[in-house]
């Protein structure tokens, strides 16, 4: 009895063993699958030509661009390492428009041909790494592997996704420099590439590329923000919690006609603020906190007419705030706390205004609650800084700041502080009304590792009925034109609300505290519940026709011509041989900050 019972527990520890390893890697397993996979990568790897044709399969594909697509997304399943909810389960046979996650449409350049036109696995907590092959997926518009595991780099190989319309690989545990690979994409409108271990400097391209929306955050950058800042007209920059440092390059006034939102919020940024940050005139969200920025709130803010949300605290300004920023007609929360203002206008003060939520507390403003004593406040403010002069090497030596003097400082209202005068504003930028968009016109008809694909494999197992793709994402439409570059951006709020709602910060983070923080800390969602939709339904791709006959004449009038000449076409056809992006990601949820150990 006592031996049947023995072997009963062992047989239970052992299935629960061989379960818990089937379902998913254990925290410990996979930071070590992410430590160890990237020592095995080879530098420089890229994909063969013909790479395709080198590889026999014994079985038939309607065309041959499946056929690629079946090479790269079994090169992929065998470098998947745990999918806990089984996923690649049905990545089986030639029916690859069948597979979890995948999606087809017809060819841009051929509609009679299928193809695998996007590729969806957000929030799936798959660990693995992104083979070489992947670069056989010339037809997809969209790239979307959030909230998983994979770790290693970018394959070079991706610089043949000529298509690709968005790539989203954040939330994951990606190495290495920034890919500048994704600079060589030509049809690219959204990078996300935040929530990894990327290190290194921004490459000044990556501001000159053609882009939407831009998500740098959370990463282990340690540049300066190059210059050609301005030369990019994405409507969201996102630039956050990594380690850069210097100034806010001036030429950020050059974006006053396409930014709406930029956060720069933890860095080691330093230096005064530019004065031309008040030529963005669309901007709605402008989040600089916790840094080291010094002198004194530029006047010029003033023409912020759109700012809905300004965040400038944790940083080293002093001075006083002016009126003209709290007074902006579209404020909504002005957070200045943590800083060495010893002036505020009547309207900045928090009593005062019942419509708008500022926040003052930790500054030197005479008779405020909560603000700074007279010891740390006088090394600072009695040695203000003349952003005239200095601009970029203003930034006093926080060594000084928590160290109160030897002896008892006067205090403040005894010895009045010197207050610098503010900067002179830039000639305001002139913005001229966009173009209303015309109607698209209706088409006419560094793998590191050996290929996990076997050159000269045994026929694949007998077709199996898979389900159709999970209902969380629809296939994207790839014969519609792409949206016009300045079109408006569509929300990258996780998850989508009504508005953006301040994330409560970390004990250990108080800049986390900004209003704009559901770019960059949003809760996670449970994992068995599937992610929002990332697809919001295509437009519609025909125009009204125009009438065919004139309006009948009037009685007395002499009768017109019996068919009017047609209008001219609302816009002109598409130039031969260009392939736009199919329209897509108009409604697309961002990720979840990472849960797990190792980030």
């Amino acid at each position: 009895m006592q031996a049947s019972t023995c072997f009963l527990v062992i047989c239970l520890l052992l299935l629960s063993s061989f379960s818990s390893f089937s379902v998913a890697l254990s925290h410990s397993e996979a930071s070590f699958i992410a430590r160890r996979q990237p020592l095995s990568l080879k530098k420089n790897v890229n994909l063969p030509d013909y790479f395709e044709l080198k590889i026999e399969l014994n079985i038939t594909f309607p065309n041959p661009r499946l056929r690629k697509a079946y090479i790269a997304l079994q090169a992929w399943k065998k470098a998947i390492r745990s999918d806990p909810f089984n996923i690649t389960g049905n990545w089986e046979g030639l029916r690859v428009c069948d597979y979890n996650g995948v999606f087809c449409a017809p060819a841009l350049d051929d509609p009679k041909q299928n193809v695998v036109a996007g590729i969806d696995l957000n929030h799936f907590d798959i660990v693995g790494y992104l083979p070489v092959e992947l670069g056989l997926l010339t037809d997809i518009a969209l790239f979307h592997i959030n909230s998983n595991r994979f770790s290693g780099i970018i394959p070079k190989s991706f610089s043949r996704l000529t298509l690709l319309h968005e790539l989203d690989v954040s939330n994951n545990r990606l190495v290495g420099p920034f890919p500048e690979v994704v600079i060589s994409l030509p049809s690219l409108k959204y990078l996300d590439i935040r929530y990894n271990d990327f290190e290194g400097g921004l490459p000044p391209e990556v501001f000159e590329k053609d882009l939407d929306a831009l998500f740098l955050n959370n990463n282990r950058f340690t540049s300066t923000i190059p210059e050609t800042l301005g030369s990019s007209p994405a409507s969201v920059v996102v630039i956050a919690n990594n380690k850069l440092t210097g100034c806010i390059p001036s030429s950020i006034g050059k974006m006053g006609s396409t930014l709406n939102e930029f956060v720069f919020l933890n860095n080691s940024l330093s230096g005064c603020l530019p004065s031309e940050i008040g030529k963005l005139g669309n901007a709605t969200v402008l989040d600089v906190g916790s840094n080291s920025f010094s002198g004194v709130l530029p006047r010029c803010f003033k023409g912020l007419s759109q700012v809905e949300r300004l965040d400038v605290s944790h940083n080293l300004l002093t001075g006083f705030v002016p009126e003209g920023i709290c007074k902006l007609p579209n404020l909504v929360n002005f957070t200045f706390s943590y800083n060495y203002f010893n002036g505020e206008a009547q309207a900045c003060s928090p009593p005062k205004r019942k419509d708008i939520t500022m926040d003052d507390t930790s500054n030197c403003l005479p008779d405020r609650p909560k603000q700074k004593s007279p010891k740390i406040c006088h090394p600072v403010v009695s040695k203000p800084v003349d952003c005239n002069k200095v601009m970029c090497g203003g930034s006093p030596s926080s060594s000084s700041l928590p160290k109160p003097p030897p002896q008892p400082s006067p205090s403040p209202k005894a010895h009045p502080p010197k207050v610098p005068k503010p900067a002179p504003c830039p000639p305001k930028l002139k913005l001229h009304p966009k173009p209303a968009p015309a109607p698209a016109p209706a088409p006419t008809d560094d793998h590191n590792e050996e290929s996990p694909i076997s050159h000269s494999p045994s026929s694949p197992p007998p077709l199996v009925y898979s389900p159709p793709p999970p209902a969380y994402s629809s296939p994207p439409t790839a014969h519609l034109a792409p949206p016009l570059v300045h079109s408006p951006l569509p929300p990258v709020h996780s998850p989508p609300t009504a508005a953006p709602v301040p994330a409560p910060a970390p004990a250990d983070n108080p800049s986390d505290k900004s209003p704009v923080d559901h770019f960059l800390s949003s809760p996670p969602p449970l994992i068995p519940s599937p992610p929002p939709p990332v697809h919001s339904p295509p437009p519609p791709i025909h125009s009204p026709p125009p009438p065919v006959h004139s309006p009948p004449p009037p009685v007395h009038s002499p009768p017109p011509p019996v068919h009017s000449p047609p209008p001219p076409m609302v816009s002109p056809p598409p130039p031969p041989k260009v392939v736009v992006p199919p329209n897509l990601g108009f409604s697309y949820s961002s990720p979840p900050p990472p849960t797990l150990p190792g980030y």
